[in-house]
């Protein structure tokens, strides 16, 4: 397992050297220039070379390069022209809100849709599975916008059980993390269902209920654990948004996290920040991709087998 691990670490430093290259490319080649950027149309040829000088833009696309990789080493992520600070310091003060907002959606989210998709495919074909499959058709069907607006209005404006707009405490999160929750839970439940169906018809779970096992002990053990490969390649693609958070549920309920900053950073034409979220983006989809991997492994040692004969 070790071998493996180091492997697939390995292999993570071509890729993100790939990411950052292509980022340096985009934000410093095509993107036009940044003294621009930051000083306006309006600047002076002599403003615009004064400010390439002092950040070395002027030098050799190698040796900026060179320069931006060690800067990211370091953890100097530039400096953000709309909040006038180092965009690490902003980042610090949305990841926590974000992950809030995020981290309960996805877990909580999981683990229901799971209880539901386990219980509709223990009782697939009978009357609650068709009315659980009923229900989340008709989620599926409903636009996410939709459900962000009728929460806010019904739940929170009408009825008052949530605060309506803003965030001052952990309460202003709970109304967003429903909304959440809900709206993904049709398609989640509908793909685990599939999945626990699937296995369920295998020949070792018709021998372990042949045996006289209980049903619950043959779904948790021979069922569940053989499922859980599919489950963990859907949470993984579901990793990378918890850094960025949802834009919409943030611009919807005044919540200032990570989605809301880059939104604004894009609307302001904030490169260093822009650039910032791709980079770190990239990392962490690189980092989910590398822990789904080890969590295949783990479960499924041939996997390990397969890597070490190719």
């Amino acid at each position: 397992m070790l071998r493996y691990t180091l492997r697939r670490l390995l292999q993570l430093i071509p890729t993100l050297l790939g990411v950052t290259l292509l980022t340096f490319i985009l934000f410093n080649v095509v993107g036009g220039s940044p003294a621009a950027l930051v000083l306006g149309k309006n600047a002076t040829a002599a403003a615009l070379a004064e400010y390439d000088h002092l950040h070395g833009y002027d030098r050799p696309l190698v040796v900026q390069y060179i320069h931006f990789l060690g800067d990211l080493a370091q953890g100097d992520l530039g400096e953000s022209i709309e909040y006038h600070q180092p965009v690490w310091d902003v980042i610090q003060d949305g990841i926590g809100i974000s992950l809030a907002l995020t981290v309960p959606i996805l877990v909580l989210g999981t683990l229901l849709a799971l209880l539901i998709g386990l219980v509709c495919a223990a009782y697939a074909g009978k009357r609650l599975d068709k009315v659980a499959l009923a229900g989340t058709t008709a989620l599926m069907s409903v636009n996410y916008v939709i459900w962000a607006t009728a929460g806010q209005y019904l739940l929170a404006y009408k009825l008052k059980i949530f605060p309506v707009w803003g965030f001052e405490n952990w309460t202003y999160l709970c109304l967003p993390v429903v909304i959440g929750i809900v709206s993904g839970l049709g398609t989640d439940v509908r793909f685990y269902r599939t999945v626990i169906l699937d296995e369920i018809n295998k020949p070792h779970v018709r021998t372990a209920m042949a045996k006289g096992l209980h049903p619950v002990v043959v779904l948790l053990r021979h069922v569940m654990r053989n499922s859980l490969i599919p489950v963990v390649t859907n949470v993984s693609l579901s990793v990378p948004f918890l850094f960025t958070g949802s834009i919409l549920l943030e611009s919807f309920y005044g919540i200032p996290g990570l989605g809301g900053i880059g939104l604004n950073a894009v609307n302001s034409s904030d490169a260093a920040m822009v650039r910032a979220v791709v980079i770190i983006g990239a990392l962490l989809y690189q980092l989910s991709n590398l822990l789904a991997d080890l969590a295949y492994a783990w479960l499924d040692p041939r996997i390990r087998l397969a890597e070490h004969k190719s």
